[in-house]
């Protein structure tokens, strides 16, 4: 298994960015494909981002150019650069660790407002 735990998160203005992160601890890092999901008030959970064990990297096209996702697995943590933050991507974060099973962590609140 897999405990993970996201920070970083936060009030930014609309073009502002942040930058998350999810520490992961207990089994070994390397095996997991890693990803961030969000959550909006009345939507339903979406995909964000992922990178593979071997770093490959997929968007939504709603943050292509603006987010970038990256690991190191040598500090077991996987990060969400977020650029050109729009009121849109006001949500909760969480970070998924994937192998065999899904593992979340515990979400971290994104507010984008002026």
């Amino acid at each position: 298994q897999v405990q993970l735990v996201e920070s970083g998160g936060g009030l930014v203005q609309p073009g502002g960015s942040l930058r998350l992160s999810c520490a992961a601890s207990g089994s070994d890092f390397d095996i997991y494909a890693m990803a961030w999901y969000r959550q909006a008030p009345g939507k339903q959970r979406e995909l964000v981002a992922s990178i593979s064990r071997h770093s490959t990297t997929n968007y939504a096209d709603s943050v292509k150019g603006r987010f970038t996702i990256s690991r190191d697995n040598a500090k077991r943590t996987v990060f969400l650069q977020m650029n050109s933050l729009r009121r849109e991507d006001t949500a909760v974060y969480y970070c998924n660790a994937r192998w065999l099973l899904d593992f979340w962590g515990q979400g971290t609140q994104v507010t984008v407002s002026s």
